[in-house]
Order: C-alpha cells, then structure tokens, then sequence
C-alpha cells in the first residue's frame, strides 16, 4: 500500500449475519405482536433478559484452552470472567428463575421474544443471527402445564390465519426411556448405546427404518461410502425401539395402548404413558382434536435434552424447495419438559416446561401462505417548492401526524421537483402534498394521488384519467381530511 493511501473498511455484512428492512421488520413485528396477545390471553408475563451472560450461567458450551468461542460468541472480561451473547432463551430464563426465585411467583410464567447468537459454521438459510419467540412455565410439575402450552401454541397458528395448516405432535421421554429399559439398555454401562440409539431415531425421517434399523445394528454406510458406526443392538433389540418410533395409530387411545404394550413392566414407561393419557385428556377437554394436536412417537428431537412431554409443531402445507419439487413446509417450533436446567444454579429440583418458535421459519411460512409480505404502504410525503418556506411544510407534516398519518417533509435538495416526486415512489408513498407559491396565495394545496396515478398509467383510458384525476387542488384547511379521504380508498 502506497505511503498516504487510505484502506477503506468493506462496507459487507459478516458472514452468517443479515439485515433486515422496512418491510421484514414490520412483518415480523406484527406477527410477534399476534403472538404476544396469546401469550397475554394465557397470563404469561413477558421477560427481558440481558444479551450477554456468564459462560458458566449458559453452561452447554463452556471454553476450552484451544477454541474458547467454540458455540458461542465468547471473550474475557477485564475481571479474567467469560461471558458471552445468549445462544437461546432457556438459558438465561434459567438464570431468572435462580436469581430471583425469592421474588417471583411460584408457577412463573413467562415469554420471551429476541435475538440469539451461534457461532456455528454458517449456510444457506442458516445464519449465526435468528430471532427466538418462547413462552415458558417454571415451577409446576404438572402436566396440565405441557397441555396448557400446546394449547396455547395452537391457539397461535389460528390467531395467525393458519387453521387447518398445522399439526402439533406431542411425545414423551419417559416413555423411550421405558423402551430402552426393556431393550435392556438401561444403566451408566449403556450411556454411549443410548446416545447412539437416541442419535439414530432423531434421522428417522431422512433415513427412514431401515436406516435407522441399519444403525442400531452393526452401521450405515452413506452413499458417499463413509461408514458410521451403530449401537451393535440385536435385531431382538433394535425391534423393540423401531417399535417405539412406529407405534402412532388412528386414535390417540389406540397410540397409547400400543405404547402401553412397548414399555411392558417399565414403571419410567409406564409413568410417561400416563402423562401422555392425562395430556391428551386434557386437551380433549378443551376442545382440541386430533386435527390439531397428536400424540406422535415419532417425535424424537430434543429427547437427549428433555425430561418428560416434548412438543414439535409442524406446517402441513406444501411449498416448492429450490430443486422444484413439492414438500412439505415442516417444523416451526418445538419443546418440552427440562426439569433439571434450574437445578444447576439451585441444587434443588425446579420442574420447567415451555416451547420455543422459529420466528424467521414462521415469517417465511406466512409468507408462502399470503398471510404476510402484501405491500407495505410509505408515509404521506408534503413536498418542497420554497426552501424559506420550510415552516410551512412543518406545519403541514405536524397536523397530519397529530391526526394518525404516518407522514414527512422532503428533506432531500428540494431544486429538483421530478426528484422529490421519484423520492416519494421509492417509498411507495400513497400521497404527495404540494403546495407552490400560487396555492400558498389562494390558500390551497395540491394533493398528488400516488397509487391511483400508478394505476392510471399502467391501464387506464383517456376518458377514465378525466373521471378520476390523479391529483385535486383543495382548500389548505381541509388538508387532513381530504389526505383521510384519499388513505381510506
């Protein structure tokens, strides 16, 4: 580099970080706002925690000597403490509970709603930025708790325009931990088994059964050749939990006898069974049929996590993925029971459900369903013809605000009237507010109708434009009505 030439910063988003405009940050808060009055409808307290905690209070990634951000986005203080951006909101709810446990009411019921930080490797559709929406009961070992948020989650997809779209599954930990006791691998000697196995029927989808059953057994070969090693179960075994994994049916009581058949004598099992039983109860009670929320085994993500009732909320409808072919929308949000993440701060048991929404996949879904992304309409824009005027306009753009409308004067270099005008269709403004030194005199203003003039110029005859004009001269004191007017169209 030259001596004096200046090295100007790229002016690029990092990688695996977006950022988001008008119209997505509208979208986005409108439809958190919908679920926000759910979670209100049901007494939940929304909760504001800090972006940055302590390593150890977020526990999962803790640093190591080699790679201390590894997870997370980490650093040291100058107190030698490290900390780091929240990686969820669980977490740091967590946290709360333990903190102020002597402050707060026992059940807690909280939501959550904002931005977390992974520092993973990064792809498509993938950022190391998402948005988290949770709803969380802390302090109730009931299972009415579990139906409660199921309930509440489908009460969400309604309030969203999405009835008749979703499906919301429910399962239980306990029950696989009965079936892996009766598969005789229950004990501390059978903790890699088990990570296997549960590992395994989390691919259940993509590698269907006998993938699956390939991994309980001896292993899979991919077809790239690459060779993944199985739990060595035997086909006895391996029974027992595909099993497990295929034991829906019609109805939910014919779910639960089969389930029932599965854990046999295993009182874990059977104590998950009769969760699930009380849940579907609970719900059937309500109101909520099958057509909205199902007792599914097949739902195994999570279950290395979770103690008791899991949740998964999958969209039913079908879109296009980039190769063309038609598929389902898939998974929007899931949760369960995790009745030992306070009792790490505590010592003591502190029963938690909750769930947490993929905000950015729920966005995207109301969007391939027309339920958002429609054109989002600009401010009112009062136009400048007289730069010493300017305390005009202003007083112009204040009555219009003071009456609601989302309006603004041109604060652009006002010489170029064509440019004020391309200005005001960049922001897809519906209104142009003009007013030149012959209305200021006759007391009037023009009012340019943006929208109706686009329309005019894509279709409209002669005789239609006379009809209806693209812009009126009115009195000045009938300027927030007549903009009223002309909004209301």
């Amino acid at each position: 580099m030259s001596e004096g030439k200046i090295r100007r910063p790229r002016a690029e988003t990092p990688k695996g970080f977006r950022d988001y405009f008008g119209a997505e940050v509208t979208e986005r808060k409108a439809m958190l706002d919908a679920i926000a009055a759910v979670y209100h409808r049901y007494g939940f307290d929304p909760l504001e925690t800090s972006a940055v905690e302590t390593v150890e209070a977020l526990g999962k990634f803790l640093p190591d000597v080699d790679r201390p951000n590894e997870g997370v986005f980490a650093w040291q203080d100058e107190d030698k403490d490290w900390l780091a951006l929240r990686y969820d909101l669980t977490a740091p709810l967590a946290r709360v509970a333990a903190q102020y446990r002597n402050d707060l009411p026992s059940p807690y019921r909280r939501y959550a709603m904002g931005p977390v930080w992974r520092n993973e490797k990064p792809g498509p559709g993938r950022f190391r930025q998402f948005y988290q929406c949770d709803a969380d009961t802390v302090g109730s070992g009931s299972v009415a708790a579990d139906a409660e948020i199921c309930a509440m989650l489908s009460d969400i997809f309604e309030s969203l325009g999405l009835a008749g779209d979703y499906v919301i599954k429910v399962n239980n930990r306990k029950v696989l931990n009965g079936v892996m006791e009766v598969a005789g691998l229950s004990g501390d000697d059978k903790e890699a088994e088990r990570g296997i196995v549960l590992r395994a029927i989390d691919k259940i989808d993509r590698l269907g059964e006998e993938g699956v059953r390939a991994l309980l057994g001896a292993g899979r070969k991919d077809e790239s050749g690459d060779f993944t090693k199985g739990a060595g179960l035997s086909a006895e075994q391996a029974e027992v939990v595909i099993g497990f994994t295929t034991a829906k049916r019609e109805t939910g009581a014919a779910t639960i006898a089969r389930l029932r058949e599965l854990v046999g004598n295993s009182a874990i099992g059977a104590e998950g069974v009769a969760e699930l039983e009380s849940i579907a109860a609970l719900l059937q009670a309500q109101g909520y049929g099958s057509d909205r929320i199902q007792l599914d085994p097949g739902v195994v993500r999570g279950l290395g996590y979770y103690t008791g009732p899991v949740f998964e909320a999958e969209l039913t409808f079908q879109i296009t993925d980039e190769k063309g072919r038609p598929r389902n929308f898939g998974s929007v949000a899931g949760g369960g029971r995790y009745d030992g993440l306070v009792k790490r701060f505590t010592g003591q048991d502190v029963p938690a459900t909750g769930i947490s929404i993929g905000v950015d996949r729920l966005l995207a879904a109301l969007r391939a369903k027309g339920r958002a992304g429609g054109a989002t309409e600009g401010p009112v824009v009062v136009t400048v013809m007289d730069r010493d005027r300017m305390a005009d306009y202003m007083a112009m753009v204040g009555a219009l605000r003071q009456a609601g409308i989302r309006a603004e004067v041109y604060l652009g270099n006002p010489k170029n009237f064509g440019n004020q005008l391309k200005y005001a269709d960049k922001r897809a403004s519906p209104v142009a507010v003009i007013q030149g030194g012959n209305e200021k005199a006759a007391g009037t203003v023009i009012l340019k109708d943006l929208m109706l003039g686009a329309k005019i110029a894509e279709s409209a005859t002669l005789e239609e434009w006379k009809d209806r004009p693209a812009q009126v001269e009115v009195p000045q004191a009938n300027l927030v009505a007549e903009v009223q007017r002309m909004l209301a169209k």
